[in-house]
């Protein structure tokens, strides 16, 4: 197989006309020519970080979508299918992604469960981290996101360091706004990357005391402009990764898209594509090639990189997507998950009205960061929702074991009636919900209990659900129809007066203890920068039996 075009050489720094001859699923030669058609053919590209599960779509699926947008690597992190199903989540993940050629590379999860504070279905120690990195599967540690048990030498963490250092793989970080003495004791305990930098001066402290940064771009938490000027002066510590990608965003582009924003910015190409990468093949010892004899035949061919309109993708000396086409099939998909917990009455999510004020979630659109607020609840025998005010009813039912829902209030999400429910909410994907009303709460949590997984919508006006049949948090359709439905249903949401640009997005992560101020777990409020759980009821100071 000869291709001839304009070859885009990330090592030598030039873009010149070249014909690549390709045999058994390898560059055999790279030749210069005098002249080449106007197209541009340069390395495939990489996500270095992304839950695969944040697109409800399982790996074949996404595959089948990505490589229309030029990707032929993803650095996969299986913790949230993990925090429901355990070892026989990730073991799922892995063989359902071999029925496809696109090179994925899943991690062991670090935090199953995420928290204490929280309860999921599984739990995965340290010796299993062990044994999972002794038989190969795995390719590096996922995500540390308990920074504290690192810095406060909890004996667990530090065992699945060690593991992860005895088999010689990367661990991946994640320490937002981690600074000084503490970052430093984080990084010396072998941890190499991190993903959650929100400017410039923590991402070049991260960068001076070794570690790479991956600069985010997805469908919830957004940094690439901000990170951005790393390229400058940084090019061989930066990566770029999607971390959290919904269906609707992974329709439209992938990689390709922060490729071809970066070059309009103004960002040297040859440090962009790099970037998205080599430099992610390099960090994570993917064996993908980049247009050198010898290697994999990996690469795409695009009609101009500014824009990044993929014509083509090659993986291994095979053509996978062509000009509209996906050339292979994402096979059967197997039906795994973990639902046993029961319907929800109305009386279960009623709150006594016990003290004068309540603690109250603050939700901001677009991110995953939160605040508080303190709200009086009036005179009222029970604490009601308050739609005058988007002061709103917040649920959320534990869905491995038949426990009491936790209940609080939430401002930020504006409905006017009705309320929505999801079984996609990080990191242990029990059900949450938001409402106006305790009638239409108890029927969408009820439809998402009944079809073992899904996001659904409840009103006056009538109901609707979108069913996550695999591990309650993914579906086995294709990106188009996911893509369609999800925002059929985040549509809904929104003519119920949701003012939230992705309803379900947010709703998602206000369960994501990890990421402060103030979220909800099955046990209640948390406040996510003392890490505690705190009472829904503000104490009384001059009560000194209240608590």
């Amino acid at each position: 197989m000869i291709i001839t075009g304009k070859i885009i050489d990330v090592h030598k720094r030039r873009i010149y006309p070249g014909t690549i001859t390709i045999a058994g699923g390898k560059i055999e030669s790279v030749i210069e020519t005098d002249q080449a058609p106007g197209i541009y053919i340069m390395p495939g590209l990489a996500d270095a970080h992304v839950h695969i599960e944040s697109s409800m779509l399982v790996p074949s699926h996404f595959a089948v979508a990505a490589v229309r947008h030029g990707t032929i690597a993803v650095v996969a992190d299986p913790h949230e299918i993990a925090n429901v199903l355990g070892r026989e989540g990730v073991e799922f993940m892995l063989d359902n992604a071999a029925n496809v050629p696109m090179k994925m590379i899943f991690g062991a999860p670090s935090c199953v469960p995420a928290t204490s504070s929280e309860s999921a279905g599984a739990r995965i120690g340290s010796a299993d981290i062990r044994d999972m990195l002794a038989k190969g599967r795995v390719k590096f540690l996922a995500e540390m996101m308990n920074f504290p048990g690192v810095i406060y030498d909890d004996g667990e963490v530090h065992a699945k360091l060690e593991a992860a250092r005895s088999a010689g793989v990367p661990v991946d970080g994640h320490a937002p706004g981690l600074t000084g003495e503490e970052l430093k004791k984080y990084i010396a305990a072998g941890i190499t990357t991190d993903h959650e930098c929100t400017s410039i001066e923590e991402a070049l402290e991260k960068i001076s005391g070794g570690m790479k940064i991956l600069i985010r771009e997805g469908s919830a938490a957004k940094n690439l402009e901000t990170l951005a000027p790393l390229l400058n002066y940084y090019p061989d510590d930066v990566m770029l990764c999607t971390d959290d990608l919904h269906p609707e965003t992974l329709a439209k582009g992938h990689m390709n898209k922060l490729v071809a924003r970066l070059i309009s910015m103004g960002y040297d190409l040859f440090n962009v594509i790099r970037a998205a990468s080599s430099n992610t093949y390099r960090h994570y010892r993917i064996y993908a090639g980049q247009l050198r004899p010898g290697e994999p035949a990996d690469f795409i061919i695009t009609d101009d990189p500014a824009r990044m309109n993929i014509i083509q993708t090659w993986i291994d000396g095979q053509c996978v997507y062509d000009e509209g086409r996906t050339l292979f099939a994402p096979g059967e998909v197997q039906k795994v998950n973990k639902f046993k917990c029961t319907r929800l009455l109305q009386d279960e999510i009623r709150i006594i009205n016990e003290g004068e004020k309540i603690n109250v979630i603050v939700a901001r659109n677009g991110e995953l960061l939160t605040d508080s607020e303190i709200v009086r609840t009036g005179d009222e025998p029970f604490v009601m929702p308050d739609t005058d005010n988007d002061i709103l009813k917040i649920v959320v039912k534990e869905r491995y074991n038949d426990k009491p829902p936790a209940v609080a209030f939430i401002k930020g999400f504006g409905l006017k009636k009705g309320a929505i429910a999801s079984s996609v909410a990080h990191d242990s994907h029990n059900i949450i919900a938001v409402g106006t009303n305790d009638r239409d709460l108890v029927a969408a949590i009820n439809l998402i209990v009944d079809a073992g997984g899904g996001m659904s919508v409840v009103s006056e006006d009538g109901e609707a659900i979108l069913k996550l049949p695999v591990a309650g948090i993914m579906s086995d359709m294709p990106v188009t129809a996911m893509a369609a439905r999800y925002e059929t249903l985040s549509e809904t949401a929104k003519s119920l007066g949701c003012r939230l640009d992705a309803p379900f997005m947010t709703l998602s992560f206000m369960a994501l203890l990890v990421i402060p101020k103030l979220k909800i777990s099955d046990r209640g409020l948390f406040d996510g920068i003392a890490f505690r759980h705190i009472p829904l009821f503000v104490p009384n100071p001059h009560d000194k039996y209240r608590t």
